[in-house]
């Protein structure tokens, strides 16, 4: 086999596995992980199960392949819009972050409760994405993704809310997509702010305009 060969082999094996990735995301966010054999997946697959075994060695494994895409595709359109200014990029961070939950709930509950059980794979994979969607808020906020312990510290602990409050919003779908994101602005903001008085080095970025945010009714005043 030539290298053109060899590559066109190559190309048409990631193209396969991507498929069965893409099938697996559909299966597993209707279908429990207990409830599915591997017959079941081959026959949605339209593939022998064989196949599977080939590229993912176990059911597991396919499992974790999955969480992984989920993951990068999270990642990335979180990290959207780097040529962004700053607030504008943090706002774009946090906003993909939302779009994402809206339109992918079983990948994210996956991602953000750390999937099957207590699985420390899966655990790692969650623990990646956090640091990495830290990262992405630091650079927002400072310009720079290496930042103090105490600093990561708080971003933790506002990530943490971020994902509870995501997952009452999914479970509730109360509020619009927007009145959550600048929720979650004011929040970060108060963080940061925070922060600076613990971090000098990490002081609060300059205040911009930010999205207002839809009334609720229920929150309203009453009159007297």
């Amino acid at each position: 086999m030539n290298n053109s060969q060899q590559r066109g082999a190559t190309e048409r094996s990631q193209v396969r596995r991507s498929e069965l990735i893409a099938t697996g995301r559909k299966l597993f966010a209707d279908t429990s992980y207990d409830a599915l054999s591997m017959d079941d997946i081959a026959k949605h697959a339209g593939v022998a199960k064989g196949l599977i075994y080939y590229y993912f060695k176990s059911k597991r494994g396919y499992y974790l392949a999955i969480i992984e895409d989920s993951v990068a595709d999270l990642v990335s359109r979180a990290a959207d819009g780097p040529d962004l200014p700053r607030a504008q990029r943090v706002h774009r961070t946090i906003d993909g972050y939302l779009r994402y939950a809206q339109h992918h709930q079983a990948a994210f509950r996956t991602i953000v409760t750390g999937g099957v059980g207590f699985d420390t794979q899966v655990q790692s994979i969650r623990d990646a994405v956090r640091d990495e969607l830290i990262a992405t808020i630091a650079e927002g906020a400072y310009g720079r993704r290496d930042i103090p312990p105490l600093a990561r510290m708080a971003l933790l602990g506002w990530l943490s809310c971020v994902e509870g409050i995501t997952l009452d919003w999914l479970g509730h779908q109360e509020l619009e997509r927007d009145t959550v994101c600048a929720l979650l602005m004011r929040m970060l903001r108060g963080t940061l702010g925070t922060i600076e008085e613990f971090a000098p080095d990490c002081p609060e970025p300059p205040r911009e305009p930010m999205p207002v945010p839809v009334p609720n009714p229920a929150c309203a005043p009453v009159e007297a």
